[in-house]
């Protein structure tokens, strides 16, 4: 299928400049997901599926948490900052996702894309530490149980969420800030269904070494550190809890343990293909499945895998039922 109708004319979408020969774009045109009525069909009702069912289990376990004293503990605040991040994170690309698809105008303005860009990245950024926090929180909570309230403070679970928000709005801030500088003069059609650094570093016309060098750092910085620290959490606290006597005791553990470690396959999984594979490696029919996954699907998936197999959660849910239905 021809993409010429999307087009804008020369003096709505760039300009110019005759003595550099450098185009500056003004918009770019996200090709989405699918062409043919048949799949533009099948895609605005899945993604307006998972959308509604990531804000509806996600909210929930936000109020849940809020409301039910039994939540008041490290482990749940995390997990609530967590919920905030995925539908922070599928709101910034799903929306636009479906207006893409339903109308003929698939144009974003620079600004409006540089927006999406900056708060995917942070959030995703944000995401990989949280995840990494959520893990030490569980280390200090079963290698070190007589220590979990002293070290997992108020106060030290504050700081910490603040110090997550900012490494990833300062790590995107910059990201952003690179991508934008360079020329866009091969294209300005992105063959993607958002804004996301990977895709617009191959519209560029000039050499992106210095760009994908910034990013495999950053990803690496965030992304494995991360992951490592992740790691070495359930190292410690697998080989404790085989040293649990307690066949329940060992068995909730290991069930609070394995919800997490499946979300972090998930989510690690996703981005170390996305960000950290070599540029000889791009396919933009494997990138937008990709990035489905990570920023559609998982922010779906958490709080049902730490929510629906957590036992204090759905004991709190039955009894605010309970005691609604009493009233």
């Amino acid at each position: 299928m021809s993409f010429s109708g999307f087009f804008f004319s020369s003096s709505d979408v760039m300009e110019v400049i005759e003595d550099s020969n450098i185009t500056t774009v003004n918009r770019f045109i996200l090709l989405g997901l699918a062409d043919t009525p048949y799949l533009k069909a099948i895609n605005i009702t899945a993604f307006l599926i998972i959308y509604i069912v990531t804000l509806s289990v996600n909210s929930l376990l936000i109020i849940m948490v809020r409301i039910s004293l039994r939540l008041h503990t490290p482990m749940y605040f995390f997990l609530c900052i967590l919920s905030i991040v995925d539908i922070s994170l599928s709101s910034t690309t799903v929306p636009k996702s479906l207006v893409i698809t339903l109308t003929q105008d698939k144009s974003v303005s620079v600004f409006d894309c540089a927006l999406q860009m900056f708060f995917h990245s942070a959030l995703g950024a944000t995401e990989c530490i949280i995840l990494a926090v959520m893990a030490y929180d569980r280390y200090v909570a079963i290698c070190k149980p007589l220590h979990y309230n002293t070290v997992m403070n108020k106060t030290f679970c504050i700081c910490i969420t603040g110090s997550c928000w900012a490494v990833g709005c300062i790590n995107s801030g910059v990201q952003v800030v690179y991508t934008f500088q360079l020329p866009f003069c091969r294209s300005h059609q992105v063959n993607h269904f958002f804004c996301e650094v990977p895709p617009f570093l191959r519209l560029s016309c000039r050499d992106t070494w210095f760009n994908e060098v910034s990013l495999y750092i950053s990803g690496s910085t965030i992304g494995l550190c991360s992951l490592s620290l992740t790691l070495i959490s359930y190292v410690y606290i697998i080989s404790t809890i085989f040293n649990i006597r307690s066949i329940q005791g060992r068995h909730r553990a290991f069930s609070t343990c394995t919800s997490h470690l499946i979300v972090i396959s998930l989510f690690y999984g996703t981005l170390i293909f996305m960000y950290l594979l070599p540029r000889s490696r791009y396919s933009p029919d494997t990138d937008k499945t990709v990035s489905i996954i990570y920023t559609v699907v998982i922010p779906m998936l958490n709080p049902i895998i730490y929510s629906i197999r957590n036992a204090d959660i759905k004991k709190a849910i039955r009894e605010k039922l309970t005691s609604h239905q009493n009233l």
